[in-house]
């Protein structure tokens, strides 16, 4: 019974409450203290953002309308041939994918405009979106100037002094820069060419140094040459003459040349035609090329040229904003210079896409 007055007693008074728990730790103290093991110290690295994402295969689609979103590789299940595969994105009836890249969070996306400017992003910057979402459009991730366009993307998974970015403009120059100038980009973006005044950016492609490039030009030319004829230069450099066009000409299409592949031409009018890439003899950069198709006025101007294979498919748009799709492989294989040519349909057609072959 005097233990438990006592106990109340303390109970009821807080002051003795923590006089006992000082009493009986200064003990432990005396009992078990030793010296402290860790120092508390003012952390001055940097922390990276990347580090704190997880590395996993994407795709990156962006679409005609530079819709742009990235999606877990994983999402489109591997089928078997002859499968009915699974709806990728709705599109609007204009819309329809443009480019698409299998890469993963950590590589950099490069971004070319029509004005010859560069920007960048991370893949994990890219907003992850559904199979079927629309996604963000690329002006809202991008500070694209007034009247800019992207006309190539390309990924890099790092910078390495032996790649280039190889360059091609309507008016015919031609332009090699190594893969480092575009290491350390700002987010209002760079100029990656200096261009004329009347002249846009058309094609960009990575490349090893070594490459055979081929040009074409609206009004039926192209030409082939190394690509060793070009000098690197620097970024802010204009570039020098890759054709020498006829006045009123343009170059519309450049692609680098690949083993077992073939040159897709097509045409505003709708015609098109597949040619071996033998058929196109080296030449000296600067020269005027070979005639690659009769242009008439049946054909209309060729609005586009690429290296192609046969297993890919071609996406056209018209005047109109109707979509064509067919598979590559359904058109016959011509020479070079023929005006024996294939027609889709009976439409003036404003540009081609070609999509990437199935991995």
């Amino acid at each position: 019974m005097k233990a438990i007055e006592e106990y109340k007693a303390i109970l009821a008074d807080e002051s003795r409450i923590l006089g006992i728990i000082k009493d009986e730790l200064t003990e432990v103290k005396k009992k078990y203290g030793d010296a402290r093991r860790t120092k508390l110290t003012i952390d001055t690295s940097e922390i990276n953002v990347e580090d704190l994402i997880a590395e996993e295969d994407v795709v990156i689609t962006l679409t005609h309308n530079n819709y742009i979103k990235r999606i877990p590789l994983d999402t489109y299940r591997r089928q078997n041939r002859g499968g009915k595969g699974i709806k990728g994105m709705p599109t609007k009836e204009k819309d329809f994918v443009e480019d698409m890249l299998i890469t993963t969070t950590h590589h950099t996306i490069l971004f070319f405009t029509n004005r010859g400017r560069v920007y960048h992003l991370k893949a994990y910057e890219i907003a992850e979106a559904s199979r079927t979402a629309k996604g963000t459009a690329i002006i809202n991730l991008l500070q694209l100037q007034e009247g800019e366009s992207i006309r190539a993307i390309i990924q890099v998974k790092e910078f390495n002094p032996n790649d280039y970015l190889f360059m091609a403009t309507k008016k015919g120059i031609v332009k090699k820069t190594s893969i480092i100038e575009f290491q350390n980009l700002h987010k209002g973006g760079l100029n990656a060419i200096n261009l004329d005044e009347d002249d846009d950016l058309i094609g960009v492609k990575f490349t090893s140094g070594a490459h055979d490039v081929i040009l074409g030009t609206k009004w039926g030319m192209a030409i082939v040459f190394s690509e060793d004829d070009v000098r690197a230069m620097g970024r802010q450099a204009h570039g020098v003459k890759g054709i020498r066009l006829n006045d009123g000409d343009e170059v519309i299409g450049m692609d680098t040349l690949k083993p077992n592949a073939e040159v897709l031409t097509v045409t505003a009018e709708g015609y098109g035609k597949r040619t071996e890439t033998g058929e196109y003899r080296l030449q000296t950069r600067g020269g005027k090329g070979l005639i690659n198709l009769k242009v008439t006025e049946k054909t209309g101007d060729v609005i586009g040229l690429r290296v192609v294979h046969p297993d890919q498919e071609l996406m056209l748009i018209t005047a109109g904003g109707i979509v064509i799709r067919t598979n590559i492989s359904e058109l016959s294989t011509q020479p070079k210079g023929t005006c024996h040519i294939e027609r889709w349909a009976g439409a003036f057609y404003r540009s081609c896409y070609f999509r990437r072959a199935s991995r």
